[in-house]
């Protein structure tokens, strides 16, 4: 089962389309791949069949369905751990000495997926910087699929994604066990709010950033999108703010 040359073209240009990802012709085992568990959930006969019901136009349910399944949500706590300790060890110590008048922070998290990241940027702020609680924070974290969303506000994981970056005095300070789950504690969960974002589409009213994680989504942009997104963000960060991108991306 596999999609024709047209066919594969016009499924590149809807997810484009819906979510600003470039997907070259290489990608085609990978759009057949997800777009085979799409047929499966819905009782779809073959890929062709699929595609023609996009084409209806009639459908803008599984417009967003098949756009949500080419969505990476690849994530796990403290992701490539060096960020994380460079934020507890500098970047945040460095805007609670430069915000200390006005006891203010606004952090955004693009791109949050299922909410480990932001997560783990909440657990650094409670242990190392107690102070917060007598702060105003405003904590963002936004991603385009509303699956992962609802996972992340539950904030319910289960133990292979919880032994996926987490120490046990993470787990046993910030979890409680429900089951065969673990689910993040109330004081956690309250210090981030998630919404639903398209970084292609319009984007929520946010004040002056002082933090932005933006990490190992830019990839999936082509170069003139990838332009756009970090020109707006620049224009709604605070000059000394600071920008996380992942370890394989650059602002230039």
């Amino acid at each position: 089962m596999s999609l024709g040359s047209a066919e594969f073209n016009y499924i590149r240009q809807l997810v484009n389309n819906h979510s600003a990802i470039a997907l070259d012709e290489s990608k085609e085992y990978l759009v057949e791949m997800r777009l085979a568990a799409v047929i499966r959930k819905l009782g779809i006969a073959s890929l062709s069949e699929l595609v023609l019901k996009l084409q209806s136009g009639t459908d803008d349910k599984l417009r967003l369905l098949v756009g949500e399944a080419m969505t990476t949500h690849e994530t796990s706590f403290f992701r490539d751990i060096h960020p994380f300790e460079t934020l507890k060890n500098d970047v945040l110590p460095d805007l609670f000495k430069r915000r200390q008048a006005e006891r203010t922070l606004s952090i955004w998290c693009a791109a949050s997926s299922s909410g480990q990241e932001p997560y783990s940027i909440a657990m650094i702020l409670r242990d190392h910087f107690p102070e917060i609680l007598g702060w105003k924070l405003n904590f963002l974290a936004t991603d385009i699929s509303e699956h992962v969303l609802t996972q992340a506000r539950e904030g319910r994981y289960n133990q292979l994604e919880v032994n996926r970056g987490l120490s046990t005095s993470h787990l046993t300070n910030h979890f409680q066990a429900d089951g065969r789950q673990w689910v993040v504690n109330s004081q956690l969960r309250k210090m981030i709010r998630f919404e639903s974002m398209n970084l292609n589409e319009r984007w929520l009213p946010m004040p002056l950033l002082d933090l932005v994680f933006i990490r190992n989504v830019l990839i999936y942009f082509g170069v003139d999108t990838r332009k756009k997104i970090l020109e707006r963000i620049g224009g709604m960060m605070r000059p000394d703010g600071y920008l996380f991108v992942g370890a394989s991306e650059t602002p230039l």
